[in-house]
C-alpha cells in the first residue's frame, strides 16, 4: 500500500525533529518515558494522520451505521478477541478467568450468532481480557519504556516485542480470503476508533495535554489488565 511505503520516510523524519527537541532542553523525562521526545513527534504525526483521515471515517461510521449494527461489530470483534484471551489465560495458569473466557466463547458463539450478540455478558460471565503482552508481565517481564509507534499508537516496549504473537492470535489474520481479512480489518479498526470518539472529545475540551494523558492512561490500564484490577501499590512507581 502506498501508505505502508511511506511509513519509513515519516519514521526518519519523526526521529530527526525528536532528536533536534531532546537537545533543545526539553524538560525531564518520565520515568516510564525516557524516549518521550520522540514519542510526542510520532505522536503529533499520528493525531495529525487521526484528525485528517481516521477520526473523520470513524464519525461517518457511526453516522451512517445505526446503534444496533455497531454494537453487533463490536460484539463480533469482542468474541474473536476472547478466543485469543482464552488462550493467554490458560497458558498463564489462571484457572478462573479461563474457564470464564471459555464459557464466553461457547455461549457467544453459539447462542450469540458467532458474537453478534453478547449473551455472556447478560449472564454476567465476566469478560477478562488479556494477551500475549500481558502474559509476559505475568512471566515476569518488565514493560520496558513507554513507546509510540507510527500508525499503531502507545505500546511499552514488552508490548512491540508482544506484536507479532499477538498478530497471529488475531483470528482476522488467519482469514485466508485477503480481501475478507483485509475488510475485517479496516472494519475492526474502525470500530475501536468509533468508541474513542467521545473520550478525544472530552480530552479536547479539557485543556489536558493530550500526549500525557493518553500515556498516563494507557500504562495504568496495562497494569490493571496484568493484575486483573487488583493491582498492587508497590508496582503504580514502577518505571
Amino acid at each position: 500500500m502506498e501508505l505502508a511505503r511511506h511509513c519509513g520516510v515519516y519514521c526518519c523524519i519523526a526521529m530527526c525533529l525528536a532528536w533536534n527537541a531532546a537537545h533543545a532542553g526539553a524538560a525531564q523525562a518520565d520515568p516510564h518515558d525516557p524516549l518521550e521526545p520522540l514519542n510526542r513527534v510520532v505522536f503529533a504525526f499520528n493525531d495529525l494522520l487521526d484528525r485528517a483521515v481516521v477520526k473523520p471515517v470513524a464519525v461517518a461510521y457511526t453516522s451512517v451505521a445505526p446503534r444496533w449494527m455497531r454494537k453487533g461489530v463490536s460484539n463480533f470483534f469482542g468474541n474473536l478477541g476472547d478466543v485469543w484471551s482464552l488462550v493467554n489465560n490458560a497458558v498463564t495458569l489462571r484457572p478462573a478467568a479461563t474457564a470464564d473466557s471459555l464459557e464466553r466463547v461457547m455461549v457467544n458463539s453459539t447462542v450469540g450468532l458467532l458474537g453478534v450478540v453478547d449473551v455472556a455478558t447478560s449472564m454476567d460471565i465476566e469478560k477478562h481480557t488479556t494477551d500475549f503482552g500481558t502474559t509476559l508481565g505475568r512471566w515476569g517481564v518488565s514493560p520496558g519504556p513507554y513507546v509510540v509507534l507510527p500508525f499503531l499508537g502507545s505500546y511499552t516496549l514488552r508490548e512491540v516485542v508482544a506484536l507479532p504473537v499477538d498478530r497471529q492470535g488475531n483470528l482476522v489474520n488467519q482469514v485466508q480470503d485477503v480481501n475478507t481479512r483485509d475488510g475485517l480489518t479496516v472494519l475492526s479498526f474502525i470500530d475501536v476508533r468509533a468508541s474513542y470518539l467521545k473520550a478525544g472529545d472530552v480530552i479536547d475540551g479539557a485543556s489536558l495535554d493530550p500526549y500525557s494523558f493518553t500515556r498516563d492512561s494507557y500504562l495504568q490500564r496495562q497494569r490493571y489488565r496484568q493484575y486483573d484490577g487488583e493491582v498492587p501499590e508497590a508496582t503504580e512507581a514502577e518505571p
